[in-house]
């Protein structure tokens, strides 16, 4: 009896061809998926790093401990009691807590940290000058701090820390953190992150937009009406506040150097553009229905308060107010806020 039954198999040379394609195929796909994977990861572990910071700060703020120290090294001490540290490292032994050398800044300069010692080198020039304190926390970050001896407290007030969704928004101190500690890549918006540093080893330049530099995110310390009538002059304010409230634009434009430093309505628009995955947003255009993109909020430094953050532009809108950027969920819009609010962070345009 004759056997119809036609078999069929896969030649060894189309075997080959198609293990070739699955193999071209993942060569070009995982590498992006790995890269994905761990951007999250550092996203994620610097959020949670910057909520526990907040929630310790927080307390310190509610018993009274959070400001009044003459130097760092006192205050990381008392930062211990509400946030597990498992070293602290002098200023004169920093390196034992942290690298010696990171990568920081839109061009990828390398720093050396070993001449990193004091606040000025985190680029706060107004701040009064404290010396730097390594920390190893019990979660593998690695950080160095300066202390701000103009930080205030007030038991009573819930905006001393603002605490977001991602992150933290403050004016007592400056952190530099590695949230993989000593392990690579040690470079900026990847494992190591920073909150109020303005600058590190001469870079201002914390990363860059369509050409345009802008420092780091900060909360600005605001100034007196009498100080900012004295530096009206000097840094281009048109008026000041017409009450005896703190400024907090001001205060802002003083530690940029100037009107002139601080972001144009245009230059905000490259920052709205870019969390919002859009293009062609005009300089004082609202934006409608787009999604605002919280990986990319992180990774340029912005606290993301309920939803929600604004940005300090460099214009006035009248004597008690100033123009700002305000990004939401699905929203953004170009509007007046009150100078005295300290809600809005600012940027400066780098160098």
């Amino acid at each position: 009896m004759c056997d119809n039954v036609r078999r069929f198999a896969f030649t060894l040379a189309e075997v080959l061809i198609t293990l070739a394609i699955i193999g071209v195929v993942a060569a070009m796909t995982i590498p992006t998926l790995v890269q994905n994977y761990q951007e999250r990861s550092w996203n994620t572990a610097s959020t949670v790093f910057q909520r526990k910071l907040g929630e310790a700060l927080t307390v310190m703020n509610t018993q009274g401990s959070l400001a009044g120290y003459q130097d760092t090294e006192d205050f990381v001490a008392e930062l211990s009691k509400h946030m597990k540290i498992s070293k602290i490292c002098k200023n004169d032994d920093l390196m034992s807590c942290f690298e010696d050398k990171v990568i920081w800044g839109a061009e990828n300069e390398e720093v050396d940290m070993t001449k990193v010692k004091n606040v000025s080198h985190f680029g706060q020039d107004e701040w009064e000058e404290t010396d730097i304190v390594g920390a190893m926390f019990a979660d593998g970050t690695t950080a160095l701090i300066a202390y701000n001896k103009d930080c205030k407290q007030d038991p009573y007030s819930n905006r001393v820390i603002n605490i977001s969704e991602q992150g933290i928004g403050t004016d007592c101190l400056a952190i530099l953190y590695d949230t993989s500690g000593f392990k690579t890549p040690n470079t900026q918006q990847k494992d190591l992150r920073g909150l109020n540093i303005a600058s590190l080893g001469g870079s201002n330049c914390a990363f860059e937009i369509n050409g345009t530099c802008f420092t780091a995110p900060f909360t600005p310390t605001p100034l007196t009406k009498t100080e900012c009538e004295e530096l009206k002059g000097d840094l281009r304010i048109s008026k000041c506040h017409s009450s005896s409230l703190p400024d907090y634009w001001a205060g802002a434009v003083k530690a940029c150097g100037g009107v002139s430093k601080m972001p144009t309505a245009a230059q905000l628009a490259e920052i709205v553009n870019y969390v919002y995955n859009t293009s062609g947003i005009g300089a004082k255009e609202d934006v409608s229905h787009s999604t605002l993109d919280t990986d990319k909020v992180v990774e340029l430094g912005f606290t993301h308060s309920n939803g929600y953050f604004d940005v300090w532009s460099g214009e006035e809108y009248v004597s008690d107010m100033a123009y700002v950027r305000r990004c939401g969920p699905t929203f953004a819009y170009w509007g007046g806020y009150n100078r005295y609010n300290p809600a809005p962070l600012a940027v400066c345009i780098g160098d």
